[in-house]
């Protein structure tokens, strides 16, 4: 048996890659470029062995600080041109590579011109602004100090008693009419301020005001008639034109003050309408001349953006390249004479004819007189782990590695799951309608696939892109479980031919009927439409789908301990073999494999027999006479013999294999059997029960305890794995009982009313149901229930999940958002 195991090809995801730990002694003038086409290549992860040094303490922190300024210029880059709006240029750049020194000084004045441009271009906008606040009071303060009955005009607002009011302005002669009104020139003392103020602030600044003078003010207001720039925020807001009339130096002193801090900006208006009309003219003119100002250093400041722009993508990954690359010479060495670099890493065994050809072409093209030495190194670590995946298998594998990466070498569940978990959500999710729904989705992403791949996705769409494939293989076999169920929005139709049943009489469908009756040969594919609708439709579906889920839970607990087989053959661990293997496949398959067993002789003969009966008393009285419920001959001896086998095998996991460990620690370190050393080291080293790793101190009550908990948990979790595993009938059943109700109770009852506003809602209704809880709600209910199957119930059987990925360094996988 082991040698036709041994004798199968190889899976490529069925193991991680092999790898081996490396040693690179580099020349100095080598390194930068061979580190470089390292990270070119992408398949050689470099350990730091200077993890006791901070960032400051390392040889090239000051090329890393030189990289990141010469990123926080780029970011600066790129922030103004999406702040102008210029679309990014589609055409290639041909220039040559410059160096990174060149590159420093071209950002340096870069960004001294952009700096410069943007100063001036605020200094501008500030005054253009002011101007802009100037006209606006010009133009609406006259309407308040001037009119043609010697009195200001209506749109003044009055604040007495803190409460505003406009319904007594005809009855009370304001401050400002009777300041109007002809009178001797010694009792003129009244002023004014007039300004502009945010139009969420005037409330507040005008009962501010109000406070402040203790009523001895007069506020008029009017709003602006276009929004104006914020020279602070650069937003656009809209303002409210003020004057205040009052009287005494005091009170202008006050409301100066109220001013400044409510951040309103006050404009002198005279109050000789020639100097207005002159002032305004003035002003109109240099808004003109800042306005044609303002759009030469636009159109100066977008063409030297857009020249930036034309080299922005090379110089950013340009730049992160050699940060990537310092920060990697970091975690080298420098021997005691400084002359050369010593790294250490792994990398797959594939790959060290690749790497060993990218580092000679560096020592080529570096042009140095000593070669880089190459030197596969015995490690005490445990390898990273590495898989050769790609676009399809990529988000299955993500699947597994949420729960946990893979120990190095050991069977990975990712084969599997590409079938098993598409096929578990479709038990629990089956409709074929449903199903076509999903299978557009996918076809549309993977449509899209290399449109969509280049494009900034949000949280949701990206993980929806990323699980394509997942999504493609979930409708797919979502449509061969609804067709089986035989079920299309919760309708059954003829597809594979006429039902094998028909009714008795007229009433078939009514409660006193018999109901229907058997005339033909069974249904061909799937569950006969006749179901739907009968009085036993529910206990007949309920029973299909609950021994299903125990049938198929029962065969991937069983797929899961024989992996765990071919982990140890693969290990070399015999014990796991002889004392966890053999026992665990006795306990599941004699009580739960029995029960599988029990199921398929009940369905291939008809009999009535009652398995709860069965399995209950197989434990309670299992020398009684079975009588009905009996299936086949010799059933009770045999329940017998599997009963204890069951309780035989708990002992077996959980007392053999602590003091067979024990008994090999203390021959080896007492030196009886030198011949064994060899085959002991191994047992002991791969051995993940041990409790102790690389020749740590034997712990025999550890190891005790540990193989105590995993056998009682064994044992437990056979149990409760297998009943958790009725997930696959109570979520199908809750999906078809769903999609039957919103089929019968929305949009037939709609479709009832000869009415087409009440069929139309009864549709969108159905529409929408449909959509937003059948096709969202409950694909992620199932699929998170197939997550938790394979989770606990599959990979626990066999699976560790205590490994660490493999990060080579390679430029391909560099974030955009790196620094």
């Amino acid at each position: 048996m082991e040698r036709f195991i041994n004798n199968l090809p190889p899976m490529d995801l069925m193991r991680s890659e092999k790898m081996t730990s490396v040693q690179l002694i580099i020349p100095v003038e080598s390194a930068h470029r061979a580190v470089s086409y390292l990270g070119e290549l992408g398949l050689f992860q470099f350990r730091d062995l200077n993890a006791d040094k901070s960032p400051f303490q390392r040889t090239f922190v000051n090329q890393v600080k030189r990289c990141g300024e010469m990123s926080r210029k780029l970011r600066f880059f790129k922030d103004q041109i999406n702040k102008a709006g210029l679309l990014s240029s589609a055409c290639p750049n041909l220039e040559p590579d410059v160096e990174l020194g060149e590159l420093e000084l071209q950002l340096v004045e870069h960004e001294h011109e952009l700096t410069e441009i943007n100063s001036n271009s605020e200094k501008l906008r500030r005054t253009y602004n002011e101007l802009l606040e100037f006209k606006m009071v010009l133009q609406k303060a006259a309407g308040f100090l001037v009119s043609s009955n010697g009195h200001a005009v209506a749109g003044e607002v009055e604040l007495s008693e803190n409460i505003y009011s406009n319904d007594d302005y005809g009855e009370t002669a304001s401050l400002l009419e009777q300041e109007m009104r002809p009178r001797p020139s010694d009792q003129s003392g009244l002023q004014f301020i007039s300004g502009i103020v945010s139009k969420a602030k005037v409330l507040r600044f005008e009962r501010m005001l109000f406070r402040a003078t203790r009523g001895n003010m007069l506020f008029n207001q009017a709003p602006a008639d276009e929004e104006i720039m914020d020279p602070m925020s650069t937003e656009m807001v809209e303002k409210i034109v003020f004057v205040v009339f009052f009287s005494g130096e005091q009170a202008r002193t006050k409301i100066l003050k109220i001013c400044e801090a409510f951040g309103a900006n006050c404009y002198p208006v005279p109050e000789d309408l020639s100097k207005q009309r002159q002032i305004t003219r003035e002003v109109l003119s240099r808004l003109s001349e800042l306005e044609a100002t303002l759009d030469a250093g636009i159109r100066h400041r977008n063409k030297a953006l857009t020249s930036i722009e034309f080299h922005l993508a090379k110089w950013m990954n340009m730049v992160r390249r050699e940060k990537a690359v310092y920060d990697t010479l970091n975690m080298l060495n420098f021997d005691v004479t400084k002359k050369c670099l010593v790294g250490e890493g792994w990398c797959p065994i594939f790959a060290k004819a690749q790497i060993q050809e990218a580092l000679q072409r560096a020592t080529f093209d570096s042009s140095s007189q000593v070669g880089i030495i190459f030197h596969v190194m015995d490690a005490v670590e445990s390898p990273p782990t590495y898989f050769r995946i790609n676009s399809f298998t990529n988000a299955f594998q993500e699947i597994v590695d949420a729960y946990g990466v893979a120990r190095y070498q050991e069977a990975n569940p990712a084969v599997y799951t590409v079938i098993t978990f598409p096929f578990l959500f479709a038990v629990m999710f089956g409709d074929w309608g449903h199903g076509i729904c999903l299978l557009l989705g996918a076809l549309v992403l993977i449509a899209r696939e290399s449109r969509l791949s280049t494009q900034k996705l949000g949280s949701f769409m990206e993980m929806l892109f990323g699980g394509r494939y997942v999504l493609l293989l979930m409708s797919l076999f979502s449509i061969y479980c609804g067709l089986i169920y035989n079920e299309f929005f919760s309708v059954p139709f003829h597809i594979f031919g006429q039902s094998a049943y028909k009714c008795r009489d007229a009433t078939c469908r009514d409660a006193q009927s018999a109901g229907l009756v058997k005339y033909r040969d069974p249904y061909p594919f799937g569950v006969d439409p006749s179901w739907r609708g009968s009085r036993s439709e529910l206990p007949f579906l309920n029973s299909v789908k609950m021994k299903m889920s125990i049938l198929l839970g029962v065969a991937q607990m069983n797929l899961g301990i024989i992996l765990s087989y071919f982990n140890a053959c693969f290990f070399g661990s015999s014990l796991d073999i002889r004392y966890q293997f053999v026992p665990q496949m006795i306990f599941l398959n004699c009580l739960f494999g029995y029960l599988s067993l029990l199921i398929i002789i009940k369905w291939c003969t008809g009999s009535q027999a009652d398995l709860y009966h069965v399995m209950i008393y197989m434990f309670l009285s299992p020398t009684d006479d079975l009588g009905d419920n009996q299936l086949f001959w010799g059933q009770r001896p045999l329940q017998i013999l599997l009963l204890l086998l069951a309780i035989v095998a708990v002992p077996w996991m959980l007392f053999p294999k602590p003091f067979i460990l024990k008994k090999l620690h203390s021959e080896r370190f007492q030196g009886r059997t030198y011949g064994i050393l060899g085959t002991s080291e191994m047992d002991l080293d791969v051995e993940p029960d041990s409790a102790r790793q690389h020749h740590e101190e034997f712990n025999f009550s550890e190891v005790f305890v540990h193989q105590m908990i995993h056998s009682i948990e064994f044992v437990l979790g056979a149990v409760s794995n297998t009943a958790s595993y009725l997930r696959l009938w109570a979520l199908s059943l809750a999906h078809s009982e769903l999609s039957t109700v919103f089929y019968e109770k929305v949009l037939l009852l709609a479709w009832g009313y000869d009415n087409f506003v009440i069929r139309l809602v009864g549709l969108a209704v159905f529409a929408f149901a449909t959509a937003f809880i059948l096709l969202m709600m409950e694909t992620l209910s199932a699929f998170l229930h197939a997550l938790r199957l394979h989770w606990v119930e599959f990979q626990n059987k066999f699976y560790h999940g205590d490994g660490y990925k493999f990060k080579p360094l390679s430029f391909a996988s560099i974030a955009d958002d790196d620094d």
